[in-house]
């Protein structure tokens, strides 16, 4: 990474991909919380410290506070503009020695290595991803003993306006199937539906559905 977040142009990233992520980002100072996803949280803190890779980590809300806990983070994203936000914070949170970050077009390429803890935090795009081969990805660079743990969108948000009549959100068995995983050498240590408190754009609040996959590499 170059001075202050910058990141050189990359033939493995796509330059539209890469133009509708950071034109998101740079829409609003922040656009997420800061605060680490619920389930990651959950499940690491069951966890010893190790190494994690965080798949489109975006502003590093789950990065750092995986970090704050001892572990060793990979941070992924497309976005530099993204990625240059979690190395302030990260540093602000005096945890940037823990926390490598990369730029990856996951339609494209995928940081090598393998992980104690694969994290695929939502990710369901407008943009085309081929979703489920990322996820095929995400398992072979779990380390063994290791977890990939996925979480995505159950359903839309109660406060959403607009009718998506072809939207289609993918079960927690649809997701393992689609992992294609040998069963002799993976365990099941999660699959259901996860619900939490969330509010919308407008200050609505509701209660948010994620589906949840969690395995482990014997």
């Amino acid at each position: 990474m170059t001075e202050h977040g910058a990141y050189p142009a990359d033939p493995a990233v796509d330059a539209g991909t890469a133009r509708f992520w950071d034109e998101l980002y740079q829409r609003r100072d922040r656009v997420w919380s800061g605060r680490a996803n619920a389930v990651l949280a959950e499940v690491a803190d069951q966890l010893p410290p190790g190494t994690a890779l965080d798949l489109g980590c975006g502003e590093g809300g789950d990065a750092i506070w995986l970090a704050g806990r001892g572990w060793r983070v990979t941070a992924v994203d497309v976005s530099a503009t993204a990625l240059g936000r979690l190395t302030v914070e990260a540093a602000r949170a005096g945890v940037a020695s823990r926390i490598t970050t990369a730029r990856h077009d996951l339609t494209r390429t995928f940081p090598a290595g393998r992980y104690d803890l694969v994290s695929a935090q939502f990710l369901q795009s407008p943009l085309e991803l081929p979703r489920d081969a990322v996820l095929r990805s995400a398992a072979r660079a779990v380390a063994p003993g290791g977890r990939l743990l996925v979480v995505e969108h159950g359903a839309p948000p109660p406060w959403a306006r607009e009718s998506h009549p072809h939207a289609r959100f993918a079960s927690p068995e649809e997701i393992l199937a689609a992992l294609d995983l040998d069963p002799d050498g993976w365990h099941t240590e999660r699959l259901g539906a996860a619900h939490r408190a969330g509010t919308g754009p407008d200050g609505e609040t509701g209660t948010l559905v994620d589906h949840v996959v969690l395995v482990r590499r014997r």
